[in-house]
């Protein structure tokens, strides 16, 4: 049906036809989401209508749209003063009532992340990271040392998903003792479309058992609808609150910043920003990270998804687009309610194709919160310094974060000063170190990295207690070998390949 759908599609010139296919499947789709809606218990029927509704309207726009490019020629280099170094925000200094300012912030994680790319079961968030804490253990320090510091009440906001709500409000009862109030709220639950019939492979709207793999939380774009629905965001606002600052739980380098905060509450010219965006300077690692574009007079997130293929290289180039968006935001909450009572907040679809684990291929319609930069009044770009962008996607990443490189201090990571270049090494260790359990069997403990510039390990290799890494380090065991590194080895400028058990250093 479907691909008799695509090749009419491609031989009717006429709208008119196009517009007849599109209407039926959104019937189609209506039938099937009510069908859905109808086995839930009365309990869940309030908020699986608000997921439902809120998918009818992303799948609406997901058939009228022309696919997802940008129109490549409208794009423009953002103008001078709409993207500000942090040096100069900075400079301006704090003012003395730091604490007013700071009593009307919140702190939004995004917390709806399962640890599954590491290997490990539950939310990403309660990963140990550094000294037995997880990246909400860090969050909570962090926050409690400024509220502690500065005598404020600055709460804590954790946006979950179906996926990550249970355990993560278990562990919660952890932190009832320190100062930091924890709210959280739950993104909607959509529901996985069949990439054949794009009708959803849900029967009913269970979502436990077999079935967990029909629904899904639609990126973290669906913030503002859930953050609205919740009835948090009204609270909040009537408790005097004016910014959420948002970044992704797994960023370590994202922790409140009271310049950029100061900068947002008293603006040099008097106009507040409604959306500050941090970014930072592409490396060779960020080419693929979404880039702020001047486009039709507004500032604009242009993901590698959106660019047409022709100019997919240009995208990448360090020369012409050089920053990336760190996905650490600052967005005005009485803004973030206009817009949503307005239904005005416009952001790309990301069609995000799966194959589930029986082979089906299913679609599920994303959006990305960096994206409705556009809807927002007054948006600014910060381009921030690279330590305010320290994302552990890998355990590759997470060797960086446990090593000596850095210190921990009331819940923030910071490089050591005994690091001669402020630049991370670049690590790179093979799938025998994916899942986190592997990778910490693999090093009795973490090498001494201060003076490494790049590490690749490939295949069966072990690391003994005090081993340090300096320079250039390659080691690669062949399939089949191993490789030991002993205890208190000192590998310098070494590539170590074969089967070596034992080392001469």
């Amino acid at each position: 049906y479907i691909q008799d759908f695509s090749k009419a599609m491609s031989q009717a010139g006429s709208s008119q036809f196009q517009e007849v296919i599109r209407q039926e499947l959104e019937y189609s789709m209506k039938v099937e989401l009510d069908k859905i809606l109808a086995t839930a218990h009365s309990n869940e029927i309030e908020h699986t209508k608000k997921d439902l509704e809120g998918f009818k309207k992303l799948f609406h726009r997901f058939l009228q749209e022309k696919g997802p490019s940008v129109d490549w020629g409208k794009i423009q280099r953002p103008p001078e003063d709409s993207i500000q170094p942090y040096e100069k925000i900075k400079a301006r200094g704090l003012p003395d009532n730091i604490a007013s300012v700071l009593n009307k912030l919140v702190v939004v994680k995004l917390n709806g992340g399962l640890g599954t790319s590491m290997g490990c079961k539950g939310p990403k968030s309660l990963i140990g990271v550094r000294n037995e804490n997880t990246f909400l253990d860090l969050t909570v320090q962090q926050i409690e040392h400024l509220n502690k510091s500065y005598n404020t009440d600055v709460p804590l906001v954790l946006m979950n998903s179906f996926n990550t709500d249970d355990d993560t409000k278990k562990i919660l009862q952890k932190y009832s003792h320190s100062r930091v109030k924890i709210y959280t709220f739950n993104q909607s639950r959509y529901p996985r479309i069949n990439k054949e019939t794009l009708l959803p492979i849900a029967k009913d709207v269970s979502y436990s058992g077999e079935n967990t793999e029909c629904w899904y939380p639609p990126g973290h774009g669906d913030i503002y609808a859930s953050f609205y629905n919740s009835g948090l965001l009204d609270n909040l606002i009537a408790e005097g609150k004016e910014y959420i600052f948002v970044s992704n739980i797994d960023n370590l380098g994202a922790t409140v910043d009271l310049y950029i905060l100061n900068h947002l509450m008293n603006p040099p010219n008097g106009k507040r920003c409604e959306f500050v965006m941090e970014v930072t300077n592409k490396t060779r690692a960020d080419v693929k990270g979404g880039t702020l574009t001047q486009y039709e007079n507004k500032l604009r997130l242009v993901e590698i998804a959106q660019v047409p293929k022709a100019h997919v290289d240009e995208f990448k180039s360090v020369s012409k687009f050089k920053i990336f968006n760190t996905n650490n935001l600052w967005i005005a909450l009485s803004a973030i309610k206009r817009l949503q009572e307005k239904n005005a907040i416009d952001m790309e679809i990301i069609v995000n194709p799966k194959t589930l684990d029986g082979g089906l291929n299913v679609i599920q319609l994303e959006t990305a919160v960096g994206a409705a930069i556009k809807s927002f009044e007054n948006s600014l770009g910060i381009n921030v310094p690279r330590s305010r962008f320290l994302p552990v996607k890998t355990t590759s990443d997470l060797l960086l974060v446990m090593s000596n490189l850095y210190s921990l201090n009331a819940g923030s990571l910071t490089m050591s000063e005994k690091r001669e270049f402020p630049t991370v090494p670049l690590v790179k260790l093979g799938s025998s170190f994916t899942k986190v359990q592997d990778y910490l069997r693999r090093f009795e403990s973490i090498p001494d990295m201060l003076e490494l510039d790049h590490l690749t390990v490939s295949g069966d290799v072990t690391f003994g207690k005090n081993v340090s890494l300096k320079g250039t380090v390659i080691i690669i065991a062949n399939h089949g070998d191993r490789i030991d590194i002993p205890a208190g080895a000192l590998l310098e400028n070494k590539i170590v390949s074969g089967n070596l058990r034992i080392l001469d250093h």
